[in-house]
């Protein structure tokens, strides 16, 4: 469900990121920067149109990747997506943003994120996933205008079966790829998801086997 401009979504401080230890790409330093970025008093929310054209804020993301034993969930962004600049490249990470609603009674120390992250998959994918969306990186990118006012947090969900598929019209042509298939397509893929790509060896090494 796209966002309205009006719409309150959580953000911090890029300033935050000069105090902790500002990076480029991938980071694994989860420990360091997860608990700054979404809980107070370093996160706040802000409208969305004002925090789309004002890098002085990161909104924050979360990006979940499913993979299948040596595959990933792949999909090409379809025009009817909310981010205009990323539309017809392609995705292994679904995710979106924080909003007010998403803050229940019980998640007022990480202001909604959970929430907000299990109610983006279930809006975008179909799927039932037998374990936890394992939080394994960071991505910072200031490369480029969605990155410079956007912040993700990476989360790898191993599934057990191939019971995945597409539940909104903006994702399109979804399917379950070899990994090195998509490595080797790379510069088909959206910013994020060539930092994941690139690193995915390690985002998997972090992430447990489903029991662990």
């Amino acid at each position: 469900m796209p966002n309205k401009p009006t719409s309150p979504i959580l953000c911090f401080p890029s300033e935050l990121l000069d105090r902790l230890g500002r990076f480029q790409g991938i980071s694994t330093d989860v420990d360091l920067f997860f608990p700054r970025i979404v809980t107070p008093p370093d996160c706040r929310y802000v409208i969305r149109a004002e925090a789309e054209t004002d890098p002085s804020f990161k909104q924050v993301i979360p990006y979940v990747l499913f993979v299948l034993n040596g595959s990933i969930f792949s999909y090409r962004r379809g025009k009817r997506g909310s981010e205009k600049r990323l539309h017809d490249l392609r995705s292994v990470g679904i995710g979106g943003h924080i909003e007010t609603v998403d803050r229940m009674l019980f998640s007022q120390n990480t202001m909604g994120y959970y929430e907000a992250l299990w109610r983006e998959v279930n809006e975008e994918v179909n799927v039932v996933p037998d374990c936890e969306a394992e939080c394994v990186a960071l991505i910072n990118d200031d490369s480029n205008g969605v990155g410079r006012v956007h912040f993700g947090v990476v989360h790898v969900i191993r599934l057990q079966n191939d019971q995945i598929s597409k539940n909104e019209s903006t994702i399109a042509e979804p399917d379950l790829i070899p990994i090195e298939k998509a490595v080797r397509n790379i510069g088909n893929y959206e910013t994020w998801s060539q930092l994941c790509l690139k690193s995915i060896d390690l985002l998997l090494k972090k992430t447990p086997a489903c029991g662990s």
